[in-house]
């Protein structure tokens, strides 16, 4: 390789730099086992994230076609949110850190975090 070449790009890296943000596994994990979902019932879901970055994350989220916005133009707007096929696809890897974090707390010799 010649010092100006950049090594390829490892398609780990964007995924992770997307799912590592703060709440954003948690609102997809909500999303993922609560179903459809409004905003207020799952910025209640989600104690202590603010409104400003809940909706950061779901549109950020919404961007990257992980999380589908459902618009209705009621009084009061009812604006609902679902994970889309392609969130479906972290459903796996979810279902397996949900069995991890069962296994930490149901053993009594160890701390979690």
């Amino acid at each position: 390789m010649k010092p100006t070449e950049k090594p390829e790009t490892c398609l780990l890296t964007p995924l992770l730099a997307l799912l590592t943000g703060p709440w954003t596994l948690h609102i997809v994990w909500v999303l993922s086992t609560h179903g459809p979902t409004r905003f207020g019932v799952l910025k209640r879901q989600l104690d202590g994230v603010s409104s400003k970055v809940l909706t950061k994350r779901l549109r950020m989220l919404e961007e990257a076609k992980v999380v589908a916005r459902h618009y209705k133009p009621t009084i009061p707007p009812e604006v609902t949110y679902s994970v889309t096929t392609r969130g479906e696809d972290l459903d796996i890897v979810l279902a397996q850190l949900h069995e991890i974090a069962l296994k930490w707390y149901e053993s009594p010799n160890q701390d979690i975090i």
